[in-house]
């Protein structure tokens, strides 16, 4: 079995997991090729010591990968998702930070997982992402065009609201005056979209979530729409140019740019462990108020 490495370092709650993830592989033989700023970072901090094959970027990920394993938060395995792209490699997210919903194997259960990894007793949950195209074009988006959780466009150095002229199949829906837009996939429907009103959608439903941010009509609400939808924005406002992120990574356009949003071709496939479910996590995360994303 071969498998890719990839993580984020939490000095008070990363350490033993690493160990017990390296400690387990090793025992039983897999292979392991650690993502090469995440195994320097470990050699600097003495955690692992032993020398290991690296990689850089997702042109070294193929189809030689079983798995990659993210240890993290959800941050991070939105990070790992712009490494395996189209490749079809699962992803395995490890819990480094709290209780995420992509991040579903928690520390204290990281052996007996293991385990299911190595006797390939697991599923596969698949993930639709969003793609994002601009005009004029632009650098920024072009490098890495999609998203896992939303596309979100926002004002910038103002506190003006901005008017987002939105068109949905080609019909005029509506010229949203707010803060911003988000266009969120069932996956990112538990995150930002979430905290602005927005309803939480299963993994598997084939549907996206336009949710406006504070906006200035009250009676704009989030809507549901088919995720064979293509979604058009033009953003008008005081200020040049305003924000658009796609998941962490931000950018500036210009004013009356043209970002048309549409379902990728390619999904990505999250690893399900028996007993850690998107379900059983929406249940501890209502039962214990959680409400913070890693």
């Amino acid at each position: 079995m071969k498998v890719a490495i990839y993580g984020q370092y939490y000095q008070n709650s990363t350490e033993p997991i690493i160990n017990d993830i390296f400690v387990f592989f090793n025992k039983n033989n897999v292979e392991m090729i650690i993502e090469s700023h995440f195994l320097l970072m470990l050699n600097e901090r003495k955690i692992v010591e032993k020398k290991y094959k690296t990689f850089t970027s997702h042109t070294e990920l193929d189809d030689s990968f079983d798995m990659l394993i993210s240890i993290g938060g959800d941050g991070t395995i939105l990070r790992a998702a712009t490494l395996v792209r189209d490749s079809g490699i699962p992803i395995l997210g490890i819990n480094a930070g709290r209780l995420g919903f992509l991040a579903s194997v928690q520390k204290e259960n990281i052996a007996s997982f293991m385990q299911f990894i190595i006797d390939k007793k697991y599923t596969i949950s698949k993930r639709a992402l969003l793609s994002l195209t601009c005009s004029p074009p632009n650098e920024s988006v072009d490098a890495i065009n999609f998203a896992m959780n939303e596309i979100t466009v926002s004002r910038k150095d103002t506190t003006s609201m901005i008017t987002i002229e939105t068109h949905l199949n080609d019909e005029y829906l509506n010229s949203y005056w707010a803060d911003g837009l988000i266009i969120s996939t069932p996956t990112g429907s538990t995150g930002y979209s979430l905290s602005c009103g927005g309803p939480i959608l299963t993994p598997d439903v084939k549907s996206l979530v336009i949710t406006p941010i504070a906006p200035h009509n009250l009676t704009a609400r989030p809507l549901v729409v088919p995720d064979e939808t293509e979604i058009r924005l033009k953003v008008s406002g005081r200020e040049e140019y305003y924000l658009v992120s796609l998941d962490s990574r931000v950018t500036s356009i210009k004013n009356e740019s043209i970002l048309t949003l549409k379902k990728t071709p390619f999904q990505i496939n999250m690893v399900e462990i028996p007993g850690e479910t998107f379900l059983k996590t929406l249940r501890n995360k209502l039962l214990w108020g959680e409400d913070k994303r890693n």
